[in-house]
């Protein structure tokens, strides 16, 4: 396989509860992740995609839309969560709790 000069190879992720999609892509070295979204085609299949509110990744770091990458790099666009995680975790041990005290 020959490499054209300027070109990464990068992957687009976005995952549903049932079922991620993987965008494979090969794109100019200088694109920001913004623009590599858009290019993959991601947001014209799920357009509840919101970038202005959705957090995107690189590896599971947050990072901006005006990131750039490396080669081999995986995007990931995360999903809003359903609930809050530290508030879960409090009704979690207060259950616990209520339960020790019978």
């Amino acid at each position: 396989m020959s490499t054209v000069p300027n070109m990464i190879h990068v992957e687009v992720v976005y995952a549903l509860p049932s079922e991620q999609r993987v965008f494979t892509l090969a794109v100019e070295a200088e694109l920001t992740v913004g623009e590599i979204i858009e290019k993959s085609g991601v947001l014209a299949l799920y357009p509840e995609i919101d970038l202005a509110k959705n957090k995107v990744g690189v590896f599971s770091r947050n990072v901006k839309l005006d990131a750039t990458v490396h080669d081999k790099d995986r995007i990931e666009i995360y999903r809003p969560l359903l609930a809050d995680p530290k508030e879960i975790r409090r009704k979690r041990a207060e259950q616990a709790k209520q339960a020790a005290e019978k």
